[in-house]
């Protein structure tokens, strides 16, 4: 993913709202939003070069997104996929924090990543550029190629987009989100961030919706997961706009620690 905008526990009626695009190269081979024959529990795109992910949920309850951290500089040639990270986790049983624990000795293999774990008890954030995996108190975020809620032009317009949102529709839709994820508007150059790549790119990779030459968003997700457990998934894929939608209920925290909900 290079954006995403997220409600955690902020709604009075969802526990998790997401907005999200995932910006590639055209011709990276990708399969879209389907219930892996692999792996059924799983439901997310996938990157048919690694394999791995950039988004996803489960019908157990685990979410995980991930987004690469913007410097040419610290790329390092032959690094395993980032994808992985969260292909694998989604594959597996253990709670995040255990994950991340695990994952933290061997992160800096990588390269720079920021990641996203939730598994219906908490939603965790870590950066293997930025310290320790950390538990997120309830609130409203956003995540692009930085750290996260770092003010990229971007990031701002899109988190006070869905701030709006949230303020005045009770009940939020998937196309209200869906809306919120095509806006092309450009920032003005003194608000781009530089990033070690040319001007040209910074302009192009500014809007929340990017169409640029070879390149571009190319999935648009949002995520809906209610109080009681209701979810709903869909993904817009581009240039060709098609969509798919998915239902399913997820197990509420009561639940899954055995209690009466």
């Amino acid at each position: 993913m290079c954006l995403i905008l997220f409600a955690y526990r902020r709604h009075p009626s969802f526990r998790l709202i997401v907005a999200a695009n995932r910006d590639e190269f055209l011709d990276r081979p990708t399969a879209p939003l389907a219930f892996w024959n692999d792996s059924p529990q799983v439901l997310a795109g996938r990157d048919l070069k690694e394999g791995g992910t950039w988004l996803g949920i489960t019908r157990t309850g685990r979410f995980a997104a991930l987004t690469n951290y913007r410097d040419p500089a610290r790329i390092v040639q032959n690094a395993p996929s980032r994808g992985r990270l969260v292909s694998d986790y989604l594959q597996g049983d253990e709670p995040a924090h255990a994950y991340l624990d695990r994952l933290v000795a061997r992160a800096s293999s990588y390269n720079s990543f920021n990641l996203l774990l939730g598994d219906g008890e908490e939603l965790f954030y870590y950066a293997n550029l930025a310290g320790e995996p950390r538990s997120l108190a309830p609130g409203l975020y956003g995540l692009s190629n930085h750290l996260l809620d770092t003010p990229w032009p971007k990031l701002k317009r899109g988190r006070l987009s869905l701030h709006q949102l949230l303020n005045r529709r009770p009940n939020p839709t998937a196309d209200d989100l869906l809306d919120l994820l095509t806006d092309r508007v450009p920032a003005p150059d003194t608000e781009l961030p530089r990033t070690g790549i040319p001007l040209e790119w910074e302009r192009w990779l500014s809007p929340v919706f990017i169409d640029a030459p070879n390149y571009g968003t190319r999935a648009s997700t949002v995520l809906l997961a209610n109080n009681i457990g209701d979810i709903c998934m869909v993904e817009v894929t581009w240039p060709d706009a098609d969509r798919r939608e998915f239902r399913m209920d997820w197990p509420l925290p009561a639940q899954r620690a055995g209690r009466p909900a």
